[in-house]
């Protein structure tokens, strides 16, 4: 079984918003996952992959069928994909947990497999890996190896983001605490949900974290040498609930980045010698020239 985002919920992870979820679905449309015609998931099995609440799926469904992408939404039964759906056209960057599911899904039908990454969590990749975990489950999918090496910052350096608005030590040192019970949980469910596949299908899965001394400005993901994805983390004015006395919550108003809804931008490695071929080349030794030099041993407690 794979573990799911509602695991690492009770552990601090933000939950997914019916926008993320309507991301996701419509990207799986687009990507003929989901085909004209064909019923989708139940609500309640959408709302136990994504971690959600069934309401929160009963609005994303709504988002897309309002875009022409569903039909019979409210008609008690599970929705269908419109029989001529109405998607985006073009290259244009999609958010990074639209874009990256169905890129890792084309990545893991590969013989051997080798995803790199660099983040802030692995809140991303552990979400977008659901699908390629789950074709691999069903039989689509059968890959001899998986290796998934990731940098994500130590815990040991002061972190650029999260900050408090208002600034002060306390709140910081709460914002850290948060972000680390972040980054352990959904690196511990990642790696669950990887490892899981050396048991149930003889794949051989090798699953590394290293720890970065600075916090990354931009994620970026690398797919079998061959395709770069990156992204930008860019900040904003947010808030957060923080546990308080008594239980209490209390609301803290911060900056940080949403690196879920942050826009993609891919480079693919051709024959020819050309930029993107150039910027996956780069990105993957600069990747390796990280892991090798200035990182340390990563233990996800």
């Amino acid at each position: 079984m794979v573990v799911t985002q509602e695991n690492v919920a009770v552990n601090g992870s933000r939950r997914l918003t019916p926008q993320d979820i309507a991301d996701t679905l419509r990207e799986r449309i687009r990507a003929g996952e989901l085909r004209a015609g064909e019923r989708l998931p139940t609500q309640a099995e959408l709302a136990e992959e994504f971690g959600v609440e069934r309401g929160a799926v009963r609005q994303a469904m709504k988002k897309l069928q309002a875009e022409g992408l569903l039909s019979n939404v409210s008609k008690g039964s599970p929705p269908r994909v419109a029989q001529s759906p109405k998607l985006p056209v073009g290259k244009d960057p999609q958010p990074s947990m639209a874009a990256l599911a169905p890129r890792l899904a084309e990545a893991f039908a590969a013989p051997d497999v080798r995803i790199d990454a660099v983040s802030y969590t692995a809140e991303t990749l552990m979400v977008a890996l659901g699908e390629s975990v789950r074709l691999i489950h069903e039989g689509t999918l059968r890959p001899n190896s998986i290796k998934v090496r990731i940098l994500l910052p130590s815990s040991d350096i002061e972190l650029a983001f999260p900050v408090p608005v208002e600034g002060g030590e306390q709140g910081r040192e709460r914002l850290h605490r948060r972000w680390l019970a972040q980054r352990n949980a959904q690196g511990q469910v990642l790696r669950h949900n990887l490892r899981a596949l050396r048991a149930s299908h003889g794949i051989d899965v090798q699953v590394t974290f290293r720890a970065l001394p600075f916090t990354t400005p931009v994620k970026l993901y690398l797919l079998n040498g061959r395709e770069a994805l990156l992204a930008f983390y860019t900040l904003a004015p947010m808030s957060v609930e923080l546990d308080g006395r008594g239980g209490a919550t209390e609301t803290m108003d911060i900056w940080d980045a949403g690196g879920i809804k942050a826009p993609v931008f891919s480079f693919e490695k051709t024959a020819e010698a050309s930029r993107d071929t150039v910027f996956v080349a780069e990105s993957q030794k600069w990747f390796d020239a990280l892991w090798e030099t200035i990182t340390t041993d990563l233990t996800l407690s």
